[in-house]
């Protein structure tokens, strides 16, 4: 997407920007340097946390103790806390990543030790259907969890948001709790590449 149509959509009140790629993040990072979060909504490597660390307010995909090891010693050596979502693989697709849903409580634990990390909620993909009512399970599935996670109290995790919806599927994301909706494509249109 080009950074025009990108500062387009800023003037018109888009805070919140999602990139897929970290490539894409930095090369747009730099060129668009109005008011706004960007949020790492795709898959994160551990040897590009660095790139990053300091240039995002949200990372919405993290789904393993490596991974939040990484985010918590770069965040640790720029004295930040990174807020940070939990990546459930609702549906257990094989072709997405994410952790699986009944090892989501314990791992929130984990993560709940480390000091610059700040669990905010959690994140899920449904898997890609011609009716978005073949997946609404997969929401009500993370919204349910979400809500058992928050009753537990853990001290540094503070289930506030709830990722899930695109733009084939945001309707029935936020009936069923979605407070964050990830839908670059109805307002940008498809990828080039």
């Amino acid at each position: 997407i080009e950074p025009e149509r990108i500062k387009s959509a800023i003037k018109a009140g888009i805070v919140d920007l999602g990139e897929n790629r970290v490539q894409e993040l930095l090369e747009k990072y730099d060129v668009i340097d109005d008011e706004c979060r960007w949020h790492l909504i795709g898959h994160l490597q551990t040897n590009k946390v660095k790139y990053i660390i300091d240039k995002v307010s949200l990372i919405h995909s993290v789904d393993s103790i490596e991974l939040a090891r990484e985010i918590q010693k770069r965040a640790e050596k720029i004295n930040r806390v990174m807020d940070v979502l939990v990546q459930v693989n609702v549906a257990e697709e094989k072709s997405k990543f994410g952790i699986r849903k009944n090892e989501t409580k314990e791992f929130i634990k984990e993560l709940a030790q480390l000091g610059n990390i700040k669990v905010k909620g959690l994140m899920t993909i449904a898997p890609l259907a011609d009716n978005p009512e073949s997946v609404r399970y997969v929401f009500r599935e993370l919204n349910k969890l979400l809500i058992d996670i928050k009753q537990e109290n853990i001290d540094n995790i503070d289930m506030t948001f709830l990722s899930m919806g695109m733009s084939n599927d945001f309707e029935v994301a936020i009936e069923e709790g979605s407070n964050i909706v990830r839908i670059g494509t109805a307002i940008f249109g498809k990828r080039n590449r």
